[in-house]
């Protein structure tokens, strides 16, 4: 998959790749290198290195006017990608075009970064190089370029840096450095045999270079860990400390060594060409400097995200609509009436939801997910119902007792005066409690204290339960919160208070415990005072003009998880087709 698109935005290759055809038919050197595919389209093999040095030298000719000579046995760079860092630095450096001062640390054969630094903009670069070879090619290229004046080349003793390197310069602060380091840490690496994911498809250019150009003690991060090293020492000797990477998994440990050690300006990029992607690590001991966001974060928000979709048919589009107007829907519009059912259905939910302006041709919900109520609805309902059967009831006698009790006072008092004997039907019998009084246990938090024992000869004390009574008891429990299904949430306001986040509706199964008095029920949330939350997005329902039928869609706009929009989409598709299917 190309990552061009992914260049820098000032990269000059992103949008107009090389045109090979056009570089052969100017160029006789490269054009032994390109060939014709089936399809008619200039190709060139990148697994052979004469190809890709011709390639280099042959835009390096065209583009910048630049004419270098690098050895097959050395590290061929590719000019995009080296472009990317180039346009990068200017980034950091605010140095488009402005007169600046940069070290290039290993600057190959090609001696490509000052090269291009000094065409662009007329940099002036301090170049360190340890191979004897590569110090000669780019000392040539440099010296056939004519930018002797611009491009100093120097030869530094093996594992030397920065802090050799600027010994005899002592008084210039320079705005960069550069960096290229050795990528591996054996050959074993280099040929990718342990450092490679087996999924990943192999590399499809060749991999040049001499050994100090490759390969490092410890690969590329015990590399930029020794620059990191010199720059505590160095300090603001250098605006901006930079290094390529050729591996994503070493930039999280020395972003980490950068934290460790204090240092107060840290970002990093991406380097994107063809099929090969670098990363980029800056940092700085200065306050004053800009540090540019990593593009990966500016592609993350530009990126447009399809929303989730489904479509409802012409057909089930009338059933819906005749569903609707059963439920008290007055509107004959079709999208009013989807809407309709869908409001319904996230009511009953408990998905807050609210209407945001929208046309004719469509209908806009705002909603926001406080918990997850739609997965798992059977078992949800099976447990409610399991609770339910086992709350806390009132002892089978009484509540007989309470429905065919008809004794009142005057019947008391004749039955005490005759002292006969108890009649068929009578109140269940309750044992005197210690203050003398009869009590039946209720389901409730607390016992209800029955009526003063009557006042008559020796015989057990009687209950009378009425639905007055009954109503108390049942009352008392539908208002204890551990009694309540379900549990009712809650989340902190803006005033710091706890709020009930969806209404407490408890209906009384039991026709002997039904009630006429209404427990309270508090007002729902609106979605702009919910501060947590899963998910918030925007669901459209538009019509669609050539079949006739809806469409429903889902928009991300913010929280935890998308698969829980996923699923909710899907529950909302399922509901309006089990409606279809129903009618």
């Amino acid at each position: 998959m190309s990552l061009n698109k992914s260049m820098h935005p000032r990269n000059r290759y992103k949008d107009t790749p090389p045109d090979f055809a056009y570089l052969a038919s100017k160029y006789p050197d490269f054009q032994q290198h390109v060939h014709t595919s089936i399809a008619g389209r200039s190709m060139l093999n990148f697994k052979e290195p004469k190809a890709v040095r011709a390639l280099t030298c042959t835009l390096l000719k065209e583009d910048f006017g630049l004419t270098i000579a690098i050895p097959l046995e050395r590290l061929i760079p590719t000019v995009p990608l080296r472009l990317n860092y180039i346009h990068w630095v200017e980034d950091l450096t605010g140095g488009q075009g402005q007169l600046r001062k940069g070290i290039d640390i290993g600057t190959g054969a090609s001696c490509i970064y000052p090269l291009l630094g000094a065409t662009m903009n007329g940099w002036y670069f301090l170049a360190t190089e340890v191979d004897d070879i590569c110090f000669d090619y780019a000392t040539k290229n440099v010296e056939q370029n004519n930018l002797s004046e611009l491009i100093k080349v120097v030869k530094v003793p093996h594992k030397t840096l920065l802090m050799d390197a600027l010994k005899e310069e002592t008084t210039i602060v320079y705005d960069f450095c550069m960096c290229n380091p050795p990528f591996f840490a054996n050959q074993l690496e280099a040929k990718g045999e342990n450092s490679r994911n087996s999924r990943r498809p192999p590399p499809s250019s060749v991999n040049t270079g001499g050994v100090t150009e490759i390969m490092a003690e410890g690969g590329e991060l015990e590399f930029v860990k020794r620059i990191i090293h010199d720059s505590l020492q160095l300090r603001t000797r250098l605006r901006w400390y930079s290094c390529m990477l050729g591996k994503k998994c070493s930039l999280a440990p020395l972003k980490e060594e950068l934290r460790k050690q204090g240092v107060p300006r840290v970002t990093h990029t991406e380097f994107c060409q063809g099929r090969t992607m670098r990363w980029a690590l800056a940092w700085s001991f200065y306050d004053d400097v800009i540090v540019p966001s990593p593009p990966s974060k500016k592609r993350k928000l530009e990126k447009g995200r399809k929303p989730l979709s489904f479509t409802l048919p012409e057909a089930g589009v009338k059933q819906l609509r005749a569903k609707a107007s059963a439920k008290g829907c007055k509107s004959s519009s079709a999208l009013e009436s989807i809407t309709a059912l869908l409001e319904k259905t996230l009511t009953d939910l408990r998905v807050l939801h609210k209407r945001v302006p929208s046309t004719v041709q469509q209908k806009s919900l705002l909603l926001t997910a406080v918990e997850n109520t739609w997965i798992h609805g059977r078992q949800k309902r099976r447990e409610q119902k399991r609770q339910l059967r086992e709350l806390p009831r009132a002892p089978p006698a009484a509540l007989a007792g309470s429905q065919n009790i008809t004794t009142t006072t005057g019947s008391a008092s004749t039955a005490g005066s005759s002292q006969t004997k108890q009649p068929s039907i009578q109140s269940p019998i309750v044992p005197e409690t210690p203050s003398d009084q009869a009590t039946v246990e209720l389901a409730s938090p607390q016992p209800l204290a029955g009526p003063e024992p009557l006042a008559s000869p020796p015989q057990p004390a009687t209950q009378t339960l009425n639905d007055s009574s009954l109503n108390v008891a049942v009352k008392r429990e539908l208002e204890d919160p551990a009694v309540l299904q379900p549990e009712v949430q809650k989340f902190g306001n803006d005033t710091g208070k706890d709020v009930d986040l969806m209404e407490t509706q408890t209906t009384v199964l039991e026709k002997g415990a039904a009630t006429n008095e209404t427990v309270p029920v508090k007002r729902p949330l609106t979605p702009s005072s919910v501060q947590e939350f899963l998910f918030k997005c925007l669901l459209e329902v538009l019509m669609e003009e050539v079949s006739g039928g809806v469409v429903v869609e889902m928009h991300w706009v913010e929280g935890q998880s998308k698969d829980l929009m996923n699923q909710l989409c899907t529950y909302l598709k399922n509901s309006l087709l089990k409606m279809v299917a129903s009618s």
